[in-house]
């Protein structure tokens, strides 16, 4: 009898342990805080102010303005004038400078980096410049900067390797991208024959935008930020060229445009393009079509505020190095 007791009692008291370690749990399910709502942050972008055909003090002013709002990053439209040489020395002094700031640094290419350089003999020296701008700003999976951003480029694809200067980044649930988009028509040469490296890199782009939509509506991203040289005419209306007249065959962007424009349609979030292009006129200021917004950021700076939740995600801060020196 005593024995059936102590079972009953140890059966009881293990049951009233169960009952309140479940209460405990569910308690506990109650007070955990709720994950915390991205807060609002801000990036600068350079805005290529050598294509002006001014000094690198005035890139070194931009670069000194947009640090002074302790930004997430900085982004570099551009290292060198299309009139400046397309030497090593000045790619390394470039390099150089754009790794002194404590922000994270990300450099994208602009087409007078590398796509109208010529050599001693007067011919396209620029598949060589693009590939040693490659080896010198892009040879591991880091932004520039004495505070260093991690990276994911294309070039981690095998397929690939040689596209090294796209890399994507996230930061507050906006994914951020560089694309090579140089500004001459997308480098796109009328001649006859196959134009390998417009090709080429146009295969890449197809599958590195593929990637970056896929990435931004998996991981359910407020925006996709994409930076480049030149203007792809996303939010320009339909039947638009960039081309300057009707000699030129091909708009070397329209299948960029396209693309983008076909899978923003199936995006939830915002997609800002970002270029370094010279803007109409007046302050530089984002134009919407849909949820695809166009920045010709013709200021030699630029600080954008992003703010979660807020009616108007992005908002636009542009100065003049030049002016404010």
């Amino acid at each position: 009898m005593m024995r059936g007791a102590r079972s009953r009692a140890a059966l009881l008291g293990a049951a009233m342990a169960l009952t309140m370690f479940a209460a405990s749990g569910a308690h506990a399910a109650q007070i955990t805080p709720a994950t915390p709502a991205p807060k609002a942050f801000v990036f600068g972008v350079i805005g290529h102010p050598l294509q002006h055909g001014r000094d690198e003090a005035t890139l070194k002013h931009a670069i000194e303005e947009a640090s002074q709002s302790n930004p997430a990053f900085i982004v570099a439209t551009g290292i060198k004038a299309a009139s400046e040489p397309c030497s090593d020395k000045l790619y390394a002094q470039r390099r150089a400078l754009l790794d002194e700031p404590q922000a994270p640094m990300i450099v994208s290419l602009a087409g007078s980096d590398w796509a109208a350089c010529m050599n001693s003999a007067g011919r396209s020296n620029a598949i060589e410049r693009l590939n040693r701008l490659r080896e010198l700003f892009y040879v591991d999976s880091e932004s520039l900067g004495a505070r260093r951003l991690p990276l994911t480029r294309l070039s981690s694809t095998a397929k690939f390797r040689s596209y090294a200067e796209n890399a994507h980044w996230e930061h507050g649930k906006v994914l951020f991208a560089t694309i090579n988009l140089p500004a001459n028509n997308n480098h796109y040469l009328p001649a006859a024959g196959r134009n390998s490296e417009y090709e080429d890199r146009l295969v890449a782009n197809r599958a590195w935008l593929h990637r970056l939509f896929t990435l931004a509506e998996r991981q359910k991203m407020h925006a996709l930020v994409l930076f480049s040289d030149g203007d792809a005419g996303v939010t320009a209306e339909e039947g638009f060229s960039l081309l300057p007249s009707f000699q030129s065959k091909q708009d070397g962007f329209a299948e960029v445009r396209k693309q983008v424009r076909a899978m923003a349609e199936k995006y939830k979030g915002k997609v800002l393009l970002i270029d370094a292009q010279k803007s109409a006129g007046g302050e530089p200021a984002i134009q919407w079509r849909g949820n695809v917004g166009h920045l010709n950021l013709g200021a030699d700076w630029a600080e954008i505020q992003i703010t979660p939740g807020a009616a108007a995600l992005f908002s636009v801060k542009a100065g003049n190095a030049e002016a404010q020196q």
